[in-house]
């Protein structure tokens, strides 16, 4: 089966013969979810899958493979709002590309790589127990800009629940597409490219790292 990850939900299809085209998938997802073809991108190991006249074997799709369905009302218009840098007039040059993929890979280590890693912890290893009323003082709980509690000493103290998966997925998936966004003119931008290529490489496995914890739990 190939599995879409569409918010919440986990869709299951077939595996199709490796010569079907992307746009032969897009239509059947866009008939069994009711949205529009175009209303949605499709993400594949942390790329944008684009060439709808592209076979699915050029994008490594095969059994058990996973794809997140960005669109509809899982939509960055439903999530939190992101900030963006005020608009320029100026052309962007290689220089300020490179700042664009910078400032996008140290939010994601900021803001969310902490929460992934305490949801990592928090599948695998053991809970903390809330403490009780006592007359004796009791350290406060310190909370990470997700939603998962953690103690003083930083273990986890609340089970991971399934939005928390969604929300930290969705919310690594917007970054992968603000990366694969970017206008990266021919082979005139090498080092933007590679710059690019690390990024996605980096968000990807963190992406990875927190879809194996919600699996192995």
């Amino acid at each position: 089966m190939v599995h879409v990850k569409w918010g919440r939900d986990v869709l299951h299809f077939p595996v199709p013969p490796p010569n079907t085209t992307l746009g032969k998938l897009r239509a059947d997802i866009a008939e069994y979810t009711h949205l529009p073809p175009s209303s949605f991108k499709l993400v594949h190991a942390g790329a944008v899958m684009k060439d709808d006249y592209a076979p699915l074997s050029a994008y490594k799709i095969r059994e058990n493979s996973t794809i997140a369905l960005i669109g509809g009302h899982t939509s960055a218009e439903t999530s939190a709002p992101h900030a963006r840098p005020p608009r320029s007039n100026e052309p962007p040059t290689e220089q300020s590309t490179i700042g664009t993929i910078r400032a996008e890979l140290d939010r994601v280590r900021s803001t969310l790589v902490p929460d992934v890693d305490a949801f990592v912890l928090a599948c695998s290893g053991p809970l903390v127990p809330a403490p009780h009323s006592s007359t004796s003082p009791v350290p406060a709980q310190t909370l990470t800009s997700g939603s998962i509690p953690t103690s003083s000493d930083g273990l986890p103290s609340q089970e991971p629940t399934s939005l928390d998966h969604s929300r930290l997925s969705e919310l690594l998936l917007q970054s992968l597409l603000r990366l694969d966004a970017l206008h990266l003119p021919g082979a005139d931008w090498p080092e933007a490219r590679q710059q690019r290529k690390a990024a996605v490489r980096e968000v990807q496995s963190v992406l990875d790292r927190l879809d194996n914890a919600w699996a192995s739990r």
